[in-house]
């Protein structure tokens, strides 16, 4: 079974009656319609599934309620509607393909119900957004090779990279419980959190609130239909098994991290907060951008044969364009824009989301529908590609000079991290992911 194929719902000529869609500048064209669930603002009702498209989410309850979808189609849009989408995620491919291909006649400028779905639709700017699923599970990956080597120089300057690393997709089990969806127009805030460090020149650990607080650049990948217990996904049915990406990131603590890593890798480093971006960007709306898996170099060993398909070679990996911005508080109240801090690209990850997957149930761990991948820090080769700022000041060793004056080496409060995301095509329309933001809040004492 091989990545979703290309079709009508990705031409490029396809426009919508939503006027933002069609602008070229949106995340959400005609062509992506991700999913996410939503509520109006300054509601308590329960939240329930939407499609985003332009500016405006689509409400599949409503949409379901006009009967505006039929056969597969209508049985996807219930499943989608609820407050959850784990249902939806857990179901056959097949619906999922027919309500996108339902969705895509629904929206486009021709279309004979757009009145009806009119009447079903919500301004993002009205919308609070919520947990796309219910997260069963987090894994977190270490798929960047050139963050690897990075860090692992800080520290072992003399065998940056263990020997395991390009053998073996490297993970550990991270927190579900406080992975929560954050944007620019509502970012997660959190509280620096507390923790023992132990500086180089100090005789004990000391407790307090973390000094070294940095953001990590992540993709976040949802599973879909899962595995049973003591069973397998194979590479080649890997892909059919991920539901879509969505931006992460995944905040460290790095002086708490230094302390405690070892020997059983992150605990309180990582576990007070995680920030994703609202929508989920389904596998068939990327098809167009999918590319050949990371060249490695010569002289690097070959994955084994349970980590390896041709159709994994030839496009394993997806062309998504990654950023990082960051907004102090100093440029809040100068109501200056954010700034840009680096870029780098998902197509340089080491390894590819099929081979997670298959390494992941190799050993017969069960999967199931919502349960949540990171990809890692996704660094590039690049110093202007890093994706951290562990690695751009290079461990607190390099300040950084910040447009307006200020300087970094790590975070302080009241700044705010801002991931983007996108992916481009000549011959495909442009297509987003809407943006991951969160706020550090001082510490609670």
């Amino acid at each position: 079974m091989s990545t979703p194929s290309i079709n009508e719902t990705h031409d490029i000529k396809l426009r919508s009656w939503v006027d933002a869609a069609n602008d070229g500048k949106s995340d959400f064209p005609i062509q992506n319609l991700p999913y996410g669930v939503f509520r109006r603002a300054g509601k308590t009702d329960d939240f329930h599934g939407g499609v985003a498209i332009g500016d405006q989410i689509l409400d599949l309850a409503a949409a379901s309620r006009a009967n505006l979808f039929s056969g597969d189609a209508a049985e996807a849009a219930q499943l989608a509607s609820a407050y959850t989408l784990n249902s939806f995620m857990d179901a056959d491919p097949s619906l999922g393909a027919a309500l996108r291909l339902a969705l895509s006649r629904l929206l486009r400028e021709d279309s004979a119900l757009e009145g009806r779905a009119r009447a079903c639709m919500l301004p993002m700017k009205d919308a609070e957004m919520g947990l796309p699923a219910t997260i069963g599970d987090y894994t977190d990956f270490f798929a960047s090779v050139f963050h690897a080597t990075n860090t692992g120089s800080m520290f072992r300057p003399d065998n940056p990279l263990l020997p395991n690393y390009k053998h073996v997709p490297i993970a550990y089990h991270g927190r579900a419980s406080s992975i929560r969806v954050g944007s620019s127009v509502a970012p997660q805030a959190f509280p620096r959190p507390l923790g023992q460090t132990k500086p180089a020149d100090a005789p004990a650990p000391l407790f307090g609130p973390s000094k070294r607080m940095d953001y990590e650049l992540e993709v976040g990948v949802w599973i879909g239909h899962g595995n049973a217990l003591g069973s397998r996904i194979p590479v080649t049915e890997a892909q059919q098994h991920v539901f879509g990406l969505c931006l992460l990131n995944d905040w460290s603590a790095r002086d708490i991290q230094g302390w405690e890593y070892q020997p059983l890798g992150p605990f309180l480093a990582k576990n007070f907060a995680s920030t994703i971006s609202p929508w989920i960007v389904t596998t068939e709306a990327l098809a167009p951008f999918r590319a050949p898996a990371f060249a490695r170099p010569e002289g690097d060993p070959q994955p084994m044969p349970y980590l390896d398909s041709e159709d994994n070679r030839n496009s394993g990996a997806v062309d998504m364009q990654l950023e990082v911005l960051l907004l102090t508080q100093k440029m809040r109240d100068d109501k200056q824009a954010p700034t840009h801090l680096s870029s780098s690209n998902f197509k340089d990850s080491y390894w590819t989301l099929a081979q997670m997957v298959a390494h992941h149930t190799v050993g017969g761990c069960d999967l199931h529908a919502g349960d949540f991948f990171g990809s890692g820090t996704m660094s590039g080769p690049g110093k202007d590609q890093y994706g951290s700022l562990l690695e751009l000041s290079w461990g607190g060793k390099n300040e950084l000079t910040l447009p307006n004056g200020e300087t970094r080496t790590f975070l302080q409060d009241g700044d705010t991290v801002i991931l983007r995301a996108h992916c481009e095509r000549a011959g495909y329309a442009r297509i987003g992911f809407g943006d991951c933001a969160g706020t550090v809040l001082p510490a609670v004492l």
